[in-house]
Order: structure tokens, then sequence, then C-alpha cells
């Protein structure tokens, strides 16, 4: 019974919920699938672009992955608007700190420094909770390549291997079967396509419908975020076998 209790952000349940940080967890349900592997060599983000409309101009930059330093990006899923506030906060959060001590922010700092501002919006009265999900991926000097994840709560942990949006439920338990601890980029890379080409629910994988990226170290041992280019991606569909190489036009 969730009358009466779930018009304000600020008032528990009699069983101690809270509602509308619960109905900002269901919206991030119906939004496009994303998955983050962490490896021994890097951490991959992969997502899925929903194309609601084939008279929408395709977007030159990413939807879902955003850089937000030289060693932290992030996948996104919710309420695109939500998040972009949340990521102009944790730029300016992450410069700040660069400008203060002249290194760069320790990721974990930087995650529990955002998720502080959304368990604001948890907590007092006239405001929502941000709609939207995120997974951290980034390097620093004090515990390597790191995975977290966030939700409209405010809470975060440390992952090997997570999935945020629509069918994450099935796309998690398959992550836990196959995950190993010691995995390569590339095998995090053609896990996260394999995972995500059975929990999309369209039939088939293509580029479009895809983004990839990936934080690694470079040879120079600078951290380096690169996303995969449409005609990479679509060769790498072909290349782990989750999609049909496309019939030449003669």
């Amino acid at each position: 019974m969730s009358r009466r209790y779930d018009s304000r952000t600020t008032i528990f349940s009699p069983e101690g919920r809270l509602y509308q940080v619960e109905y900002a967890m269901e919206a991030i349900g119906n939004a496009g699938t994303a998955i983050g592997i962490l490896s021994k060599d890097g951490v991959v983000l992969v997502g899925e672009k929903k194309v609601t409309s084939k008279l929408l101009q395709t977007s030159t930059s990413t939807e879902k992955m955003y850089k937000i330093d030289d060693h932290v990006a992030c996948a996104v899923a919710g309420i695109m608007s939500d998040a972009n506030i949340l990521i102009n906060t944790a730029r300016v959060q992450a410069q700040r700190y660069t400008y203060a001590y002249q290194e760069p922010m320790p990721v974990e700092q930087l995650v529990q420094s955002l998720c502080d501002t959304k368990q604001g919006y948890t907590q007092f009265g006239g405001l929502r909770p941000f709609g939207v999900s995120f997974l951290f991926a980034g390097w620093d000097k004090n515990f390597g390549f790191q995975l977290y994840m966030s939700d409209p709560s405010g809470n975060y942990g440390g992952w090997k291997a997570a999935a945020i949006g629509a069918n994450n439920q099935a796309a998690q338990s398959m992550l836990k079967q196959d995950y190993k601890d010691d995995i390569s980029r590339e095998d995090a890379v053609q896990l996260a396509l394999k995972v995500l080409s059975k929990t999309m629910d369209s039939t088939s994988l293509t580029s479009d419908k895809l983004e990839l990226a990936e934080v690694f170290l470079s040879a120079s041992g600078k951290v380096k975020y690169q996303v995969c280019s449409a005609d990479a991606l679509s060769k790498l569909l072909v290349k782990f076998g989750v999609t049909q190489p496309a019939a030449e036009t003669s």
C-alpha cells in the first residue's frame, strides 16, 4: 500500500521504503542497457542506443558514454537531461581537485562526491531524485583500474562486471556465470557484446544500435579513453560472431 507515502521523496512508508526513490529506479529499467566489465588491462563500457524513430537524426557524438576527466569516463542509463546535470557537476569537481592538488582526482572520491549530490535529492522536500544510474570506469595510482555503479538513491559500489538499464537482471546473471578474474580487455569486449546481444530487445545487433568505449593505459603509461568507431564496431561484431556480415551489393 503506497497511498499517501509516495507523494513525497522524504517520507518513509510503514515498511521503511522510500517509494519515490524506487520509482526513479523503475524509470531506469526502461532505458537502454549499459554494461561495464573490469579487465586486468583496462575497463570496457558498452551501451545500447535506443533508436526511437527512423526520422531521428543520428548524433555524431556519443549518447551513452561520457568522458569526465582524462582518467575517468562513465556510461549512463535513464533520463539523459538528469545525467547531463550530474556529468557537468562531476567534471567541475574533477577540475577543481586537479587545480587545487595538481594531480588527478581519485576515482572513488569523484564517484562519492557525485553520489553525495544524488543522496541530497532523496532527503529534502520539494525535490525529486535524479532518474539516472551510472557506470564509472577509471584508473588512478592508488587502486589501478576501477568500475563503480551508482543508482538514484546515492548508493554506489565497486564491481568487476555490472549492468544497468533494461534487462539488467538477465545481463547480471550472465556476467556472473562467464566473468573470470584475469580476463583480458579483448575478451571483456567479447563478453560485453555477447551479453548485450542476448539481453537486448532488438533481434539483430548492429553498430548503429551500440556504443563501445574503453579506458586503458597507453604504451607511454598515460590513461587513455577511447570510443570505438562505427566501422571498427561492425568488424568486432562480425569477428565475435554476434552479427552476420552484411551482404555485399553487386
